[in-house]
């Protein structure tokens, strides 16, 4: 399998949790799809205390995971969103 772009994408987007509406992260995503994971070196700003756990309402909303060899946080269904 094939490594993530290296050059990151232009648009970013803010991903929060589902259950408290805490912001989790500022993350520079590619294509227009879901959200399924995220590459941890595309992630710009980091609102988290603990991985994988929102800071607020201390739910896990994510694994921590190897994506094509890449560090990643694989999202678990229905526990975050973004705009």
């Amino acid at each position: 399998m094939a490594k993530p772009n290296a050059k990151a994408p232009d648009k970013s987007v803010t991903i929060y949790c589902k259950k408290c509406q805490h912001i989790l992260f500022k993350y520079k995503k590619g294509g227009k799809g879901a959200l399924i994971k995220c590459f941890k070196e595309r992630i710009t700003k980091d609102y988290t205390t603990e991985n994988c756990t929102c800071p607020q309402c201390n739910s896990v909303f994510a694994r921590d995971t190897l994506v094509r060899g890449t560090p990643a946080f694989k999202f678990i269904g229905g526990k975050v969103w973004f705009k």
